[in-house]
Order: C-alpha cells, then sequence, then structure tokens
C-alpha cells in the first residue's frame, strides 16, 4: 500500500537533506559523530503506543546527524521504500524491518557521490505517474491502495534517538520451522533465538509465515540509472520525522510457503531430509541372490525337485514326506527384514493414494516401469538409502501387489500347474500339478478381509462385479485362465472361495497329444483328414478329462482360410487363423434378465454370418437343438460336452433342458470320449473311444456306430480296428483308392512323428507347417523323409 501524498512530499524532503549533508561530508566541512541504538546505560528503551493524533504530528529526531555512509543507506532504503505494507504488531512493521538492518550489517563505503548516485533510478520526471520520485527497483510491486491504515496498536519506541552504522538492504536467511511453530502457526519472540535481537516488546507474537522474507535478488541498474536526480540535493538539511523513517523501511515480502506433501506411519515423523542417489540397479552377479535357496527342508522331508518359476524373485521346492505319503508345495521368495517390511507398507499406502496410472492401456513392460519409478520417487521422499538387495526385494512385492496376483503370483507364473483351489480362510491353498498332482501348497489366506478383497480385485480385473448380493462369478481372468469364485460366508461357511482352471500361454497343439500319449500318431491322422474334409464332432468326457484342450488342438487342421465362429461362456479357444470370430455370452445387466446375451443368441447370430466351422465350447442347453440343426444344413461343427461314453451322451442329448431329437443325432460324423485315469500310479488323459456316428436303425430306433479307436488300459495302447467309414467316404468324395489313402494317412502320420522328433510344439508353428502341408503336400513330405530316413528317401 503507498503512503499518502504527505508523506511522500516528506519523504522527498528528507532524500533531499540526506544529500546535502553527504556532500557537505564529503567537503571535509562536518564530522558527525554516529549515535548509539540503546542509552548509555545499556538498557532497553522502553515501548508506548503511538495514537493516530501522533502520527499526523511528526516531531524530527532529537539526534545528531547521522554519518556519510548511514546517509547512503538511508537514501538507498527511502528508494526501495516507496510501497509499504499495512502496520501491525504481527511482526510486519516496516519500522521494525529498517530497525532490524540497522542493527544487523554494515555497509561498505561506495565512494563518493558516484557511490551515492549509483544506487538512483533514471529520472522519468516528465512521466505525470512519477511525481519526480524515481522508479521503482525491477522486482518490486507498488500496491494500488495509496494511503496508510490509521492503526492504534502500532508500537514505537519512547524516544526517537536512534543511529546506525549503516543501512543494508534486508536479507534475512530463513530458519528451519520448528515443531511448535507447524503445531500453533505463531511463536513469541523471547522462544526464537534468532530472532531475540528485534526491538519487540517482550512477549509480542509473530505469525510464522510472516517470518519467511524474500530476497530481492534484482538490484538499481549501476550503469544506464548512474545518475542523481536535482530535486534530491537539499534533502540533507532536514531531519527525520516518524513517517518519514517508516517509509524508509523496506517492505518484508512474505513467500507463500509449499505445502509438504502427506505423510503416513512412523516415517512420517522422521521428516528424513530428501536424499538426491542414483539408483544402482540390481545385478545377481554383483549383489548376490534375492532369495536364500541353501535352506534345506527339515529332516524328515524329502526334496523332490528346487526349479525357478519367476527368476530370480521366486522358486518352488516341492518336497514329500514319507510319514504321510504326500507332497507338498513350497514357494520361496525374497524376505524382507522387519524395517524394510514397514517401509513397504509405507510405500504401498502412498501407492495407493497417488498411482494413476491405467495399466490396461500400457504393455507388461510399461506399467512395470512406472510403477517402479512412483516406488523409487516414494523411498527418495523419505530420504532413506537401500541397498540394491533391498530395493530390489521391495519393488518385487510392490509389482506382484499391484501388478501380479498377491499371494498367489508365483504359482500363476508356474507353467506345470493346471488348477489353483482356496476353500476359504486359514485354508491352504492347493494345485494340481502336471507332474505330482494334487498338492497342498505353503500358502494360505489368513484374514479374510484380505481374502475379500483378493476375490474383489478378481472380479474388477476380469470386468465382472460381484456383491453379498450376488456371491457367486464366473469369469475370465486377463490371461485367459478361468475362475470360479465365490464371496463371504453366505454361499460357503469357510468365506471367500476361488477355484482358477490356469489356460496356457501358448495353446496345446497335435505333437503334444501325441507326445503324451493321449491320441495315437494314427489317430491324429485320422482326425487330420476329418475335419480336413468336414466332418462335425462332440469331444464328450468327464471333468478336467481334456476336451477343450483336444478340440483347440484339433482345430489347427481347419483349412487356413476358412471361415471360423467360436462359442464360449469363457474364453478358452485360441486359433492362428485370420477369419476368425471369438464370441463370448453377456449377463445381465438388470435383475429382470434384460440385455443377457446367452449361447443360443450367440448361435443364432452366428447362423446368419455364414460360417463354414462353428466351434461351442459348451453344450448345456437349449442351444443343442440349434447347433443340430446347423450341422443338418452343412455347417461343420465342433463341441464339448460332459458324458463319459457315448449311451450318456445320447441320453443327455434327447432329455431336458438339451431336448434334441435322436432322429437329428445322425447329422453328427464322430463322437470322442475323452477320460481322466491312473496308469502306474500316475494320473493320465486318454482317448478312450473314437466312434462314428453312422445311421439310426429303423426297427430299433437304436444309433448305429462304428467304433474306429479304442484305448486299453492294460497295456496303456489305443488301437486301430480296422474299419472307418468316414474315410470310405473321403476315398469315394476325392475319388482316392485304398492304397491312395493308406498312402495318405502315412504321409501326415510321418510330418505328425517329424514334428514331435523335431520338438515343434508352439502352435503357430505347427499351423505354419500344416497350412504349408495343406498348399504344398510334396515339397512338405520331402522334407520330412529327408529329416527321417536320409537323404535320397522316396
Amino acid at each position: 500500500m503507498r503512503v499518502g501524498e504527505d508523506e511522500e512530499r516528506e519523504l522527498m524532503a528528507t532524500v533531499r537533506d540526506l544529500l546535502a549533508q553527504s556532500r557537505e561530508m564529503e567537503s571535509g566541512d562536518e564530522e558527525v559523530t554516529p549515535f548509539p541504538l540503546q542509552d548509555q546505560s545499556g538498557e532497553e528503551e522502553e515501548w508506548e503506543e503511538v495514537t493516530p493524533e501522533d502520527r499526523e504530528r511528526p516531531e524530527p529526531l532529537s539526534a545528531p546527524a547521522p554519518g556519510r555512509a548511514d546517509i547512503r543507506s538511508l537514501i538507498d532504503s527511502v528508494i526501495r521504500s516507496r510501497s509499504t505494507r499495512p502496520w501491525s504488531t504481527s511482526g510486519d512493521n516496516p519500522v521494525r524491518a529498517l530497525l532490524k538492518r540497522i542493527e544487523k550489517k554494515d555497509v561498505e563505503e561506495s565512494g563518493g557521490e558516484d557511490g551515492i548516485s549509483s544506487q538512483m533510478v533514471e529520472d522519468d520526471s516528465a512521466d505525470p505517474d512519477h511525481n519526480g520520485l524515481p522508479d521503482f527497483p525491477r522486482g518490486w510491486t507498488e500496491e494500488t491502495d495509496a494511503s496508510v491504515p490509521e492503526d492504534p496498536g502500532l508500537v514505537s519506541p519512547a524516544h526517537d534517538h536512534h543511529t546506525s552504522p549503516d543501512l543494508p538492504v534486508l536479507e534475512v536467511e530463513e530458519e528451519p520451522e520448528t515443531d511448535e511453530a507447524l503445531s500453533a502457526g505463531v511463536v513469541s519472540v523471547d522462544e526464537l533465538g534468532h530472532l531475540a535481537d528485534l526491538i519487540l516488546p517482550k512477549g509480542a507474537m509473530f505469525e510464522v509465515e510472516e517470518l519467511h522474507i524474500k530476497r530481492n535478488g534484482r538490484q538499481f541498474d549501476f550503469v544506464d540509472n548512474a545518475r542523481v536526480v536535482s530535486e534530491f540535493d537539499e534533502l540533507f538539511t532536514k531531519a527525520f520525522s516518524p513517517a518519514a523513517l517508516a517509509a524508509a523501511a523496506v517492505t518484508a515480502t512474505v513467500s507463500a510457503e509449499e505445502v509438504p506433501e502427506p505423510r503416513f506411519g512412523f516415517l512420517s515423523k522422521l521428516q528424513l531430509p530428501k536424499v538426491a542417489e542414483v539408483i544402482e540397479e540390481y545385478n545377481p552377479i554383483i549383489h548376490g541372490p534375492l532369495v536364500d535357496l541353501s535352506m534345506r527342508p527339515s529332516p524328515e522331508l524329502e526334496e523332490i525337485e528346487l526349479y525357478p518359476v519367476n527368476e530370480p524373485y521366486a522358486y518352488v521346492r516341492v518336497t514329500y514326506d514319507s510319514a504321510t505319503h504326500e507332497y507338498t508345495y513350497n514357494v520361496l521368495e525374497p524376505l524382507l527384514t522387519p524395517g524394510e517390511q514397514e517401509l513397504f507398507g509405507e510405500i504401498k499406502e502412498r501407492l495407493f493414494e497417488t498411482l494413476n496410472v491405467a495399466t490396461r492401456d500400457l504393455t507388461r513392460d510399461e506399467a512395470r516401469k512406472a510403477l517402479r519409478d512412483a516406488a523409487n520417487i516414494i523411498i527418495a521422499d523419505y530420504g532413506i538409502r537401500l541397498e540394491p538387495c533391498g530395493r530390489e526385494k521391495i519393488l518385487y512385492h510392490a509389482e506382484k501387489e499391484f501388478l501380479g496376483d498377491g499371494l498367489i503370483d508365483p504359482v500363476m507364473h508356474d507353467a506345470y500347474i493346471e488348477d489353483i483351489s482356496c476353500d476359504g480362510v486359514g485354508s491352504t491353498i492347493f494345485v494340481y500339478h502336471m507332474t505330482y498332482e494334487s498338492m497342498k501348497t505353503s500358502l494360505a489366506y489368513r484374514d479374510a478381509t484380505e481374502l475379500d478383497s483378493f476375490v474383489t480385485k478378481l472380479a474388477q480385473r476380469a470386468g465382472k462385479y460381484i456383491s453379498i448380493a450376488e456371491p457367486m462369478l464366473d469369469a475370465t481372468m486377463n490371461d485367459g485362465s478361468r475362475i470360479q469364485m465365490t464371496l463371504g460366508s453366505e454361499v460357503t461357511a469357510h468365506g471367500s472361495t476361488f477355484t482358477i482352471r490356469k489356460f496356457r500361454e501358448e495353446p496345446i497343439t497335435p505333437t503334444d497329444l501325441i507326445e503324451w500319449h493321449t491320441f495315437s500318431p494314427l489317430g491324429i491322422a485320422f482326425l487330420w483328414l476329418a475335419v480336413e474334409n468336414a466332418k462335425s464332432c462332440i469331444f464328450a468326457g468327464g471333468t478336467a478329462s481334456g476336451k477343450t484342450t483336444t478340440l483347440n488342438a484339433i482345430s489347427l487342421f481347419i483349412p487356413p482360410l476358412a471361415k471360423i465362429v467360436t462359442l464360449e461362456d469363457t474364453r478358452e479357444l485360441k486359433l492362428p487363423h485370420p477369419n476368425w470370430i471369438p464370441s463370448i455370452t453377456r449377463d445381465s445387466f438388470s435383475q429382470d434378465g434384460r440385455g443377457e446375451i446367452d449361447m443360443y443368441e450367440l448361435l443364432r447370430a452366428a447362423l446368419r454370418q455364414r460360417p463354414e466351422y462353428i466351434l461351442v465350447g459348451e453344450v448345456r442347453g437349449r442351444e443343442a437343438l440349434t447347433l443340430f440343426q446347423a450341422m443338418s444344413t452343412g455347417h461343420v461343427t465342433y463341441a464339448t460336452m460332459h458324458a463319459d461314453s457315448v449311451a450318456s451322451a445320447v441320453h443327455r442329448l434327447e432329455n431336458p433342458p438339451i431336448d434334441v431329437p435322436r432322429n437329428m443325432l445322425s447329422a453328427l460324423s464322430l463322437m470322442s470320449i475323452q477320460v481322466q485315469a491312473r496308469v502306474g500310479g500316475q494320473r493320465i488323459r486318454r482317448n478312450k473311444q473314437l466312434i462314428e456316428i453312422l445311421d439310426i436303425d429303423p426297427r430299433t430306433n437304436e444309433l448305429i456306430t462304428n467304433e474306429v479307436f479304442r484305448w486299453h488300459p492294460a497295456t496303456d495302447e489305443i488301437r486301430y480296428s480296422g474299419k472307418s467309414y468316414i474315410l470310405e467316404e473321403i476315398m469315394e468324395g476325392r475319388g482316392w483308392s485304398e492304397e491312395r489313402m493308406q498312402e495318405e494317412l502315412k504321409r501326415r502320420q510321418e510330418v505328425l512323428e517329424w514334428m514331435r522328433i523335431k520338438k515343434i510344439r508352439h502352435f503357430r508353428d505347427v499351423s505354419k507347417i500344416l497350412v504349408s502341408y495343406f498348399r504344398d503336400p510334396e515339397s512338405v513330405i520331402q522334407r520330412v523323409r529327408s529329416d527321417l530316413y536320409g537323404e535320397g528317401a522316396p
């Protein structure tokens, strides 16, 4: 706020007197002795209140004229103090700021009149807004209000004997804030040692924010503005009034203090300084392993196998207990020390509060980098230095929590695991291992809230909703795995549960079926011909017998450019064909069922898309009738259903809720029966029967079938019966002789065996070879026989 016009005129007069006295002293005509800040007794001066009447009746100081150096500094102060702030008793008093400067520092003599004039600015008296006064220094602002408020609470000394050795530019170093200041917002002058020398009455209080003084980094231009306005020549002869002295003070500009980010937990109480450090990347060769694999299991347990699932972070140790004859699946991960665990809890809480990244829009590596950068910023914010091993362990657990699957994340990385089952709170998590079958693990959810939160998170990631009102849900995880879950103890007594059927990123191929002896090479060659020649088939079997796996593998035999439509409740099928439409059902968004799209609706829509092949994940309802109608109209169809024999499959198809008339079953060409059995102490999957559906007996109304292949458990062999009506239909359709058919079966067996020997098992590689054989069989068989039998093979 600007001073009033009277104060401005008095200010100009004061500056003129100061300049005159300075010139007289430089000429040696007068010698002035500075006066002390305190009286001769050394006692502090008393203070009294200044009334508005006193302010209007200024009195000159009854003190000797100040020294030459003092005058130069006073002039500088006068020029700088064109704008002032309202005076108050809270520490914003410009008089006090001036007295602070008087007491704190000395100014070196700048040398003669040039030194004085160098503090001045160029005269802009032609501008009416300047009123003959110099410009404001750069970085200073002029407030619009030109009046000084009447403040009866202004505190000033009882008498005006003030002399200063100098008046330097006010530069007050910021001191660290005390806890009392932060909590209360005010602090007593007597409580702060670095403020005790300010001339204030005892007990006066300062607002903490007022103690932050902004430095004026920009000073006058000593070159362009190095001359003194002539109007100031006579200012040295006049004494100072209280108003003029107040106008000479430098306004203390308060800098807005940055509000610190919220801190959490015990680390927030420490208020550790931020430490800028270069993060050293973890290197297992240099810094050592994160997981201690040297610790052996207890003596009564035998270690069967130790292998990595997410190296170098997670390993699995399979042990065998000879007393109980049980295998145990032990997960080994980096262990956090108590201090690291506390820090991880703080970081996790901060990440929940601040992390705002849509991981769906990022790749796995991009999301991982974003999370690591955010965690490193939080660690640096706490000012904690971590060794590379400790930092990497914390970052791993953060990735597992935010990007992975939490407690079961290592299990989800294990390619040998097929199923994961959690039966409730406090119950051990079980897995189904491809080698060791069902095993209990070393993992369990001990807290109901944690388990409920994980189940809810799984549902949200799958784009579904689960609640106490609707506590059961079937969904597909981001990696394609199927999951069935329940929430709370309303429908499951032990709390929330989940069962995950893991999805292989690389689908099973015909090569895998041969390698695992699920089918014989001749059986796969037979299916190859059947699929290529548009023969429909249903794969039936019990739970986990390999129905969907076989369907996905056999679908690779579909011609490369054929139009395919797949219908599923949850996504399981994965095909390499470019002309493929994957369709899935959708639940209703309302209680009345509106908006629901079931398998029947999908099938009706698929038939309008003119597909050549229709693949149905599982037949279980009214869609089966439409499916068999599609078969009757020439659409090649492949599907799965639950049945352990041909007879049970027929009974299911003919009875509610499917209700397919028996005369429509003849549209089906093949039925494959899958079983899960135990041979030699191991659980295996086999193609029990491969049966042709020929016709319906008009006299008995029974299905006429032909068994082409059968599995014999005693020898674990799949044998060919020697008779196939489908092969005869293919021979007739293509005009092949029996010898030509036998040759074609042999060729296809050789291609399959060659891929098995060469370990060509990835579905895209297998698909490439099958497409090549479809387009140029002679070139492929020549290469295959050359590798199998050597050069010159027929």
